[in-house]
C-alpha cells in the first residue's frame, strides 16, 4: 500500500508526473541534468516546478513544510513557493542541493543561524527555517528535534520525501496563524479525523 492509500482525499495527480519537464524548465535542462551523477543527493523537478531534495546518503535533515506538505497529502490547495524546516547544522549542504537549481540564499549560513531562517531564491522561492525551535501563537514550542523524530515519510515515485506527522503539520501552522493557516488547519484536522 503506498503512502497516499492512507489518505482519504487520494493521490494528487501531480505525483504521476515525476521527472515531467516543466514548461520553463524545458529551456533550462541544465537544471535537470546538474544533478545527474551525483552521489550525495538528487533534487527531481516535480509538475507545476515542484522542486523536491532526495535526501538520500546526503545527511540533510529537511522537512518539507507549508502549503506543500498539505497537497503531497492530497489536499486541494494552491501555493506558489516551497518552504522547509531544515537541521540548524544542515545549512550548507542543503544550500549545496539547492545550488545545482541556481537557487542562491540570501544570508550567509552564520546569519541564517542568528536570524532563524533564510530564503533561497532565482525564479523559484523557497523559504528556510534553520530555528532549533519557534513558539506556537499560544506559546507552545515546536523543536525542529522532535518534528524530526515523529516525521513520515512519502514517496513520491522513487522520492522520499519527508513531512512532519499531521498533529506537527498543525503545530507548524500554528506558529504564524495567518488567515490562511487556520484554513489549512482545519483542512488538516478533518483529514486526521477520517477514517483510512
Amino acid at each position: 500500500m503506498s503512502a497516499f492509500e492512507k489518505f482519504p482525499l487520494g493521490q494528487p495527480a501531480f505525483v504521476a508526473n515525476i521527472l515531467d519537464r516543466a514548461a520553463h524548465l524545458r529551456t533550462h535542462e541544465e537544471k535537470l541534468f546538474a544533478l545527474e551523477g551525483r552521489r550525495d543527493a538528487r533534487a527531481y523537478v516535480i509538475y507545476r516546478d515542484s522542486l523536491v531534495v532526495k535526501q538520500e546518503e546526503s545527511g540533510v535533515r529537511a522537512l518539507l513544510i507549508g502549503r506543500r506538505a498539505l497537497v503531497l497529502l492530497g489536499l486541494p490547495l494552491l501555493t506558489a513557493d516551497y518552504d522547509y524546516w531544515i537541521a540548524i547544522d544542515d545549512i550548507e549542504r542543503f544550500n549545496t542541493l539547492a545550488a545545482a537549481f541556481q537557487l542562491h540564499p540570501t544570508r550567509t549560513a552564520a546569519d541564517a543561524r542568528r536570524h532563524g531562517r533564510y530564503v533561497l531564491e532565482n525564479d523559484e522561492h523557497v523559504d528556510v527555517l534553520v530555528a532549533r525551535s519557534l513558539p506556537t501563537l499560544h506559546g507552545s514550542p515546536v523543536d525542529f528535534e522532535g518534528l524530526w523524530t515523529r516525521r513520515h515519510t512519502i514517496d513520491v515515485g522513487t522520492v522520499p520525501v519527508c513531512i512532519p506527522s499531521l498533529d506537527d503539520l498543525i503545530l507548524t501552522k500554528q506558529i504564524a496563524s495567518r488567515p490562511k493557516d487556520l484554513e489549512d488547519v482545519r483542512l488538516l484536522r478533518i483529514l486526521k479525523e477520517s477514517p483510512r
